[in-house]
C-alpha cells in the first residue's frame, strides 16, 4: 500500500467523526452500486484504499475481469466518474474522507451506520420478509388444519407437528443468517449485487 495511503491511516484528522446519517442520505448513498462497490473494497482494505488501487477493483468488477485485465478505458470511466461524482459526494454525507491532492480514500465512523439501511437481494431472489411471511402463512394453515381434524394434518401426532414447524423456522434462521453473512459489504471476493441502483 502506497505511503500517502497509510499517512491518511495514521492522520486523525483524516478519519474525524461527522454527524450520524440520516436515513435520506444513506439509502441515497446505498442507492448507486459504485457507490457500494467504493464501500465493499474499503471495508476489504481495513478502512483506507488508494484511489487507483480503488479504481482497478471496481472496474474489473464491473467488467467481471482480474484487475491485471482492466483496460484504460474501463480504468478511465471508473475513475472519472467517482472522482467528479461519488467519492464527493460519499465524502459531503461524512461516510468517508476523500483526499483529491494525496488520492487516497478512508471510510469514517459513520459508515458503520449503514450496514442497518443495506438489505442486499440478488434479482432471483425473495426479500425475507416476504419469506417468513409465506412460512408463517404454511405453519398456521398446518396448525389449524391439525386443530380442527382436516386430513391429512390429523394423522400427525401432535408432537410431530409442533417439532416440524419448530423444525422450518430454526432452518430458515440458519439459512438466512448465513445468506446474511455472505451478501454482506466487506466479505472476501466480488461484492454483492443487489436490486435497483445505477453503475454510473
Amino acid at each position: 500500500m502506497s505511503t500517502s495511503v497509510s499517512q491518511a491511516a495514521s492522520d486523525p484528522e483524516s478519519v474525524d467523526r461527522r454527524p450520524q446519517l440520516s436515513q435520506d442520505v444513506a439509502f441515497e448513498m446505498l442507492s448507486c452500486r459504485r457507490r457500494r462497490y467504493v464501500l465493499h473494497y474499503l471495508k476489504q482494505a481495513d478502512g483506507v484504499a488508494d484511489l487507483r488501487e480503488l479504481v482497478e477493483h471496481i472496474a474489473a468488477w464491473e467488467n467481471d475481469v482480474s484487475t491485471t485485465e482492466v483496460t484504460y478505458e474501463q480504468r478511465t470511466r471508473v475513475y472519472t466518474a467517482l472522482r467528479q461524482s461519488h467519492l464527493p459526494k460519499l465524502d459531503d454525507s461524512g461516510i468517508i474522507t476523500f483526499d483529491a491532492d494525496r488520492g487516497t480514500v478512508v471510510l469514517t465512523d459513520a459508515a458503520s451506520e449503514l450496514e442497518v439501511y443495506l438489505d442486499v437481494v440478488p434479482h432471483d431472489d425473495i426479500p425475507w420478509s416476504k419469506y417468513y411471511l409465506g412460512l408463517g402463512v404454511l405453519c398456521t394453515g398446518f396448525v389449524v388444519g391439525t386443530w380442527i381434524g382436516l386430513l391429512p394434518f390429523s394423522l400427525l401426532p401432535p408432537l410431530a407437528g409442533t417439532a416440524l414447524v419448530t423444525a422450518l423456522f430454526t432452518i430458515s434462521a440458519v439459512v438466512h443468517v448465513r445468506h446474511d453473512n455472505r451478501m454482506r459489504l466487506g466479505t472476501d471476493g466480488v461484492p454483492p449485487n443487489g436490486t435497483g441502483g445505477e453503475g454510473e
